[in-house]
């Protein structure tokens, strides 16, 4: 990974381990600043992708505040991040929405039912929170049906349809999120599709919410067109716009450090690890997804080729296949890149097997702080 001493950490870091380093973290941030000062936008940073709260420091003396997707989420934005919490979730019990009216800033209903129901308990905050509704363009980008919120029958979003003889009193901003991992051009289509059916509605309401999935951070995104873009939004409707990115953030900041437990042959070689794609990089399974190894190559192209799996009873732990310039032995560490995104908030603790330890490294110092560990009452406490 670019700008990260793989080396050194895979040498002062525990396994298994995830590692967060603060230098690309600031080179992250750097970016974002620089498309909120050239358009004027806000950007937050979406927990369900990264919230890793240790480093919330750093990052609130950049970004506005925190997007959250539950009751739990928001009061750790309002608790460690201090700055704007916005909240969304496809439903909500009334008891999240009294917790969630005292946390948030922005609360934003996926139904014109829900923002009925609880229009008794929001009206009252008027002035303190601001409500909106989040809206489906239908106009789907994504690659992966799981990760489309756009997909046919989808359940986030209000079609265009719905809006048709409906109050819109008390709404001050519209939201929608149908990216997933993606470069400009898809939401340049999107906010096309966007601005023909619900730019209307946009005269007189406060913002628009731009939601998540814009890698912006990464090689060859086109930044001068993202602030093209929020400008003339800005200029026509005269709203604040936010922009929610969580893997934007995270991009290229950290690795999962794994060993080698033992290697075993059946048909193949086959590497036990003591990370676990069910439990540590679920997205592996569920995507599907193959990670970067450093010093990995595809099978078959270097001399030694392994299938890497984790050490759960489940048949399908398998991370999947590399080859690599030299044999791999018990005690033999593995770096995985890009790990700090979707990962640490996806963790489980299946078969009780142990929670990566989180980590940070500070490049200019060469320092690896171990800021958390897990043990077995972290482990039993999740039970009863």
């Amino acid at each position: 990974m670019t700008g990260i001493d793989i080396e050194k950490i895979l040498k002062l870091a525990p396994s298994p381990a995830y590692v967060v380093d603060l230098g690309r973290l600031r080179h992250n941030l750097a970016i974002l600043d620089q498309v909120q000062r050239r358009s004027g936008a806000k950007i937050l940073m979406a927990l369900k992708a990264f919230a890793m709260w240790s480093v919330f420091p750093i990052i609130r003396e950049t970004l506005h505040g925190v997007c959250a997707s539950s009751p739990w989420e928001a009061r750790l934005g309002r608790e460690e991040f201090g700055r704007e919490v916005h909240s969304f979730a496809a439903a909500f019990k009334e008891s999240d929405v009294v917790e969630l009216l005292a946390t948030s800033n922005h609360l934003v209903f996926n139904s014109f039912n829900q923002l009925e129901r609880f229009r008794p308990l929001w009206e009252k905050e008027r002035g303190r929170v601001s409500v909106g509704l989040r809206v489906n363009p239908e106009h789907s980008e994504g690659h992966t049906p799981i990760y489309d919120p756009c997909a046919p029958a989808s359940r986030l979003g209000i079609p265009r349809r719905e809006f048709d003889g409906r109050s819109l009193q008390g709404v001050e901003g519209l939201h929608f999120h149908t990216l997933c991992e993606q470069l400009f051009e898809p939401l340049a289509r999107t906010a096309t599709v966007f601005e023909e059916k619900f730019g209307p509605f946009l005269h007189g309401m406060k913002w628009l919410n731009l939601g998540g999935g814009h890698h912006i951070t990464r090689e060859g995104y086109d930044i001068d067109a993202l602030v093209e873009l929020i400008t003339y939004f800005k200029g026509k409707y005269g709203v604040e716009v936010y922009l929610e990115p969580g893997e934007a953030i995270a991009i290229g900041t950290g690795i999962l450090v794994g060993e080698v437990l033992d290697v075993v042959h059946n048909e193949m070689d086959i590497a036990i690890l003591d990370v676990s794609a069910t439990c540590h990089m679920p997205d592996v399974l569920e995507m599907p997804y193959r990670p970067g190894i450093t010093g990995g190559f595809d099978p078959g192209e270097k001399a030694h080729t392994y299938r890497l799996g984790g050490p759960s009873c489940l048949a399908g732990d398998v991370i999947g296949d590399w080859s690599f310039e030299k044999p791999l032995k018990p005690g033999d560490r593995l770096s995985f890149e890009d790990m700090s995104h979707y990962t640490m908030v996806k963790t489980t603790t299946f078969n009780g097997i142990q929670h990566p330890a989180i980590c940070t490294f500070e490049p200019e110092t060469g320092e690896l702080r171990v800021v958390r560990t897990f043990g077995y009452e972290d482990f039993k406490s999740r039970l009863s």
